[in-house]
């Protein structure tokens, strides 16, 4: 009986709740200003493309399905990731204006500037399974064709200023074979052999009625979609301020020349920075010397003033310490015989010295053997 009358007070309430609800007031929490410019907009209000889209001057047909869907992904999924985006933009302030610079002086579409930023995240140090390196993803084949110097001391792929110089003269190549921007970051992406079969095998040169590989299908629109989004981020909820980006990268530059191998240290100490600092300023360094030859050198801006005369006196004093921990190879001596000389296995001396197991030595040239 209990419970059943316990029943019949539940069905009460309810009822009379239902005929009369109670009407509460709460109050509108105040959103101050900040805080309502961080809110970002619905993913599906983020894909409603109004305006028309341009990449390199050629129009894309986004009302065409297949392109729209296409789009949309790489839209969808570069938003979805909003740390890596908030990273484009505090690197890209960075290092945009070098790379935009560069592009002008070749008469190259400044909209060229965002193949770095898919390829690499503009990180120097990003490498593929492939074997490509540096900002614009590199193979060693492509970057000697293009003058890039790789080697144990140096790998330029990594330099900013040369390889987008390098990549400049690439693309101005692959768009005058294939006709126009988009085919060329096709063929930079999936190689300029593959596109022309490509091409060939279905008597078409539109791209985007071609069929290629997936990866590369998706990659032109992710390059489409970070011009996009780089160019608006306040419309996608990214609202920077000025302090959060990184600053540009401004230097002073170092020319002098060598007749033999020089520490980096030595570098650091003349400019009155740590060790670190050179190898960041200099991503393409390798190892811990400096080839024989001309030598150009970054270091942070305003340590220039100085530099000469700091260097001379730290040489001068590594040299006299240093002196009788070189050996100067003589006519018909051979890497293992010289680390036999010095009790010393064949390995560390190729350490010491960068150079590998088919290392080829020369009379004259000066081995480290501390």
């Amino acid at each position: 009986m209990r419970l059943k009358s316990l029943y019949t007070t539940v069905l009460l309430i309810t009822a009379l709740l239902i005929l009369h609800p109670i009407t509460c007031v709460v109050a509108e929490p105040l959103i101050n200003q900040n805080v309502q410019s961080d809110l970002q907009p619905s993913l599906i209000e983020s894909i409603r493309f109004k305006k028309t889209i341009k990449y390199c001057d050629i129009e894309i047909p986004i009302e065409h399905q297949d392109i729209k869907e296409r789009l949309e992904k790489e839209m969808l999924l570069a938003l979805w990731d909003r740390p890596q985006v908030i990273l484009w933009m505090k690197r890209a302030a960075k290092y945009f204006p070098h790379i935009e610079s560069i592009l002008k002086k070749n008469n190259l579409p400044l909209d060229l500037k965002y193949v770095p930023l898919i390829e690499s995240a503009l990180k120097p140090h990003a490498s593929s399974s492939k074997g490509a390196v540096g900002y614009w993803q590199f193979l060693k084949s492509t970057g000697k064709q293009y003058n890039l110097r790789i080697d144990s001391l140096i790998d330029e792929r990594r330099n900013i200023f040369k390889s987008t110089q390098a990549a400049c003269r690439y693309l101005k190549d692959l768009e005058k074979r294939f006709g126009s921007y988009l085919l060329a970051v096709s063929a930079y992406n999936m190689g300029e052999y593959g596109l022309k079969t490509e091409i060939e095998a279905q008597k078409n040169k539109d791209f985007f009625s071609l069929y290629l590989p997936l990866e590369t299908q998706r990659y032109t629109f992710k390059l489409i979609c970070a011009k996009i989004i780089l160019e608006s981020p306040e419309i996608y909820g990214f609202h920077l301020e000025p302090t959060d980006l990184y600053p540009v990268f401004i230097f002073d530059r170092i020319n002098f020349s060598s007749d033999s191998k020089l520490p980096i240290f030595l570098i650091a100490q003349a400019a009155g920075v740590p060790f670190k600092i050179i190898k960041d300023y200099n991503p393409e360094l390798r190892g811990y010397y400096l080839g024989k030859g001309r030598l150009s050198i970054l270091i942070p801006k305003g340590k220039a003033k100085g530099f000469k005369d700091s260097f001379t006196a730290h040489y001068k004093n590594w040299e006299k310490e240093y002196k009788l921990k070189f050996h100067v190879v003589k006519r018909g001596e051979s890497l293992t015989g010289i680390a036999n000389t010095y009790n010393m296995s064949l390995s560390f001396l190729l350490k010491l010295n960068n150079l590998s197991m088919k290392g080829i030595i020369h009379p004259g040239d000066r081995l480290v053997i501390e």
